[in-house]
């Protein structure tokens, strides 16, 4: 044993009792020898480690009887410590002397080369595993790391990657650690290769997987980089590809990875056994049904006749788990058994269900609320504490929890409670964003330069979920003050209410010559019922005066009005807005929605003072999940107004159509009505119907993972506006299309698009690049 050179190299100075434990540990004997008294005890050879360290792990105290056993289990402990590189132990008189070698610590962890990986974060990385400034130096530790630095490099493509790893003494014993790493060139897939595939091209399959060939875009992707990771995900994904299309024997029975001599080129082979095509002949449920046979029956997507699909049978089984789930069984087993016949190329499942025991809630737990009142997010549960555990109210919990708008994420958890078998714990985790939105619109075009609005807004104010807004709108048409506060539980029931003091000036658009001035001071009230977990319908009641003035070069519909309401330049009009409304709101999320619907719908009617009219509006969005994490997302609104009694309808309530939210690709509130005035230019005056129908592709950006608040899109976009008494007309929509990117960022959604024109009219005004920070679609 080491230790036992160590002490013959003072056997001079070592007692005979600790000479004859040497001897008694090398020949292995059991020699005694006669204890003595501690009197002392003294450490040499410590630099950096406290005596006090040494002292804790010596198996002896002073007044103590120092004997053969405590003296192995000294160096046993000491060692272990890994403090040390040389233990030695000897006597003077009665006084125990324990001399030790120390270690190096490490100094300084330092990489010169390294371009691939950032520095910093390498060095991090390092110091989770142990080596890092201050700790203790150990060469197989610096080993190990060199290895797994190489294995990193790798898995980007660099396998002709080279580390030299310098090791500097430097004063007060210790080391600096340099890796002097060349990466050399990356390491690229050259080839691609199936073996064995006849029911499907060569491709197909390629389609299928991820890793590619170098090709346009795969310097950004680094598809055409090997590593394991990936072609194990490639073969898994090939595997349900065929079993989605029948092949349930299908298996990959080798690969081949091969890199040519000069580290730069990679050959993959995939060897694959197809297998024959199966079709279902029979599914069958057994165990445990409850006397819902007919509905779990509904829930499995393969029939009999169909051909076998692996996702379609995953799914089924999930579905049943979470229709189990709704009656308090969380942790049913649903599990498929085949019964293939390969003669027929037939397979029958067996669908077993054991529901296990019913599971009730022991608690609710949320984390993450930094900001947000616990109450606020736990007035959305629908899933009760102590009450069976219920699936479907557990998701419907979280998406109104989610379609608040105060979080950018909302997860839900449900672990089993420890040392139970019925209870389960419900946690919720958010994730907060900011709720102070600053909402900023804007647009190109080379007669008006930049056209800027904005407004800013405090959603869920202090944390209690109410909202706060002083909006000051300071756009050159449109300018607004407005108090507004908006109270979502008015009452425990849920009933809404949000009044709002407001005072508005309207302008001509820019993209008019003319002028004119309409100034509103106003204020109303509406208090918002909820029928079903995701209607509510809202009544509300307002009052309004508005002032007019017009000039000589106003357009003429605004002369008209002023001449119904006033003296011929000015007009000073009350009136008496009553209003109706109704929303659905089944999206999964407010803020970066994926599927579900949201509908409203808006009659304003004004039958008392001096204006009466009425307007509706209804607009549906339709959200819907589709391949790679994508979603088609749908936008369709149409509005209607109209006077009552023989008035006229008010002229600067219209409907304006043209930029973001409408049809990109035109200027803003450009298309519709247009009127030419006495120098014979165009006048902008939207109108009182309007029609828009919107698509888009939203999808993830590439790189971002999972990440669903920074997205690019496609679109294309139809709609116009009419003027009163102008029928709807739906071969004069305006159509146009292009693409953009849209970003939660932290003051708001923000949308940048380019769009193109399709069918643009003699006089309509184009505008290419247009941007908007808070909208939603």
């Amino acid at each position: 044993m080491r230790f036992m050179k160590l002490f013959n190299r003072r056997l001079p100075f070592r007692l005979p009792v600790l000479a004859a434990i040497g001897a008694m540990l090398c020949s292995g004997q059991a020699w005694a020898i006669e204890p003595f008294t501690v009197k002392d005890i003294r450490v040499e050879g410590i630099q950096r480690t406290e005596a006090g360290t040494v002292f804790n792990y010596l198996p002896v105290r002073v007044g103590e009887t120092f004997t053969d056993e405590k003296a192995v289990s000294a160096i046993r402990a000491l060692y272990a410590t890994g403090f040390f590189k040389d233990v030695r132990i000897d006597a003077e008189g009665d006084i125990l002397v324990v001399i030790v070698e120390e270690r190096p610590a490490i100094a300084s962890v330092d990489f010169t080369g390294a371009k691939e990986f950032d520095k910093e974060m390498l060095i991090k990385s390092l110091k989770d595993v142990g080596l890092g400034e201050a700790r203790i130096y150990d060469r197989a530790l610096v080993d190990r790391a060199e290895q797994e630095l190489k294995r990193q490099y790798m898995s980007r493509g660099l396998y002709g990657v080279q580390i030299t790893t310098t090791i500097t003494p430097v004063e007060r014993n210790r080391v600096a650690i340099n890796f002097t790493v060349d990466e050399g060139e990356v390491s690229r897939i050259k080839e691609i290769k199936f073996v064995g595939n006849k029911a499907f091209s060569d491709k197909d399959l390629m389609d299928i997987i991820k890793l590619r060939t170098p090709g346009w875009f795969t310097w950004y992707t680094r598809a055409d980089q090997y590593s394991k990771e990936k072609l194990t995900g490639d073969i898994e994904a090939l595997k349900s590809f065929y079993q989605n299309n029948g092949y349930i024997e299908m298996q990959v029975e080798s690969t081949q990875v091969s890199i040519t001599s000069d580290k730069k080129d990679i050959y993959i082979t995939l060897n694959i056994k197809e297998g024959d095509k199966f079709t279902v002949s029979d599914i069958h449920l057994e165990g445990e049904l409850f006397g819902r046979e007919d509905e779990i029956k509904s829930l499995i997507e393969l029939e009999k006749g169909d051909v076998y699909s692996g996702e379609k049978l995953t799914a089924s089984s999930k579905k049943i788990s979470e229709y189990l789930g709704n009656f308090g069984y969380a942790f049913a087993n649903v599990n498929p058994q085949p019964d293939i016949d390969r003669e027929k190329k037939e397979v029958a499942f067996t669908i077993f269900i054991d529901p296990g025991k019913r599971v009730y809630v022991r608690q609710i737990n949320i984390a993450g609320n930094t900001k947000t009142r616990d109450e606020v997010i736990r007035r959305e549960f629908r899933q009760m504490e102590g009450s069976w555990y219920d699936g479907k109210n557990i998701k419907l919990s979280r998406d109104r929890v989610d379609r608040l708008g105060f979080f950018t994420e909302v997860a839900v958890e449900t672990p089993e409670v420890p040392g139970t078998t019925d209870q389960v714990d419900v946690n919720m985790k958010v994730v907060e964003k900011p709720t102070g939105n600053l909402m900023l619109g804007a647009g190109f075009s080379q007669e008006d330069k930049l056209l800027l609005s904005g407004s800013i807004e405090q959603q869920n104010f202090a944390g209690t979920g109410n909202d706060v807004a002083l909006n000051v709108n300071t756009s050159k048409r449109y300018r607004t003050i407005a108090l507004s506060q908006n109270t979502p539980y008015f009452t425990e029931d849920g009933i809404s209410r949000r009044y709002e003091l407001f005072y508005r000036t309207i302008r001509p658009p820019l993209i008019n010559d003319s002028d004119y001035k309409v100034e509103t001071l106003g204020a109303n009230v509406k208090f918002g019922v909820p029928f079903t977990e995701v209607d509510r319908v809202f009544f509300g009641v307002g009052v309004e005066n508005t002032y007019m003035e017009t000039y000589w070069d106003s357009p003429e519909r605004y002369k008209d009005f002023v001449r119904d309401f006033g003296d011929g330049t000015t007009a000073n009009a009350w009136g008496v807005p009553l209003t109706i409304a109704w929303a659905r709101d089944s999206r999964d999320s407010s803020l970066v929605p994926t599927k579900g619907r949201y509908q409203r719908a808006n009659f304003e009617v004004s039958p008392f003072a001096d204006m009466k009219y009425y307007k509706a509006s209804y607009q549906h969005q339709y959200f819907w999940p589709m391949f790679n994490g994508g979603t088609l997302a749908l936008n369709g609104m149409i509005d209607y107004g109209k006077g009552l009694g023989g008035k006229p309808y008010p002229v600067f309530k219209n409907f304006y159509a043209g930029g973001m939210g409408t049809v990109r690709g035109y200027e803003s509130s450009s298309l519709g009505q247009v009127e030419y005035d006495s120098d014979g230019d165009r006048e902008y005056l939207g109108g009182s119907k309007r029609v828009v129908g919107n698509v888009e592709l939203q999808f993830p950006m590439p790189g971002m993972g999972g990440d669903r608040t920074l997205r690019w899109f496609t679109f294309l976009d139809a709609g116009n506006v009419y003027a009163d008494g102008q029928d709807i007309d739906f071969g004069d929509l305006r159509y146009s299309a292009g693409f953009g990117v849209s970003w939660v960022s932290p003051i708001g959604p923000l949308k940048l698009s380019y769009g193109v024109p399709l069918n643009a009219k003699d006089g309509d005004r184009k505008e290419a690049f247009q941007f908007q920070l808070g909208t939603g679609f």
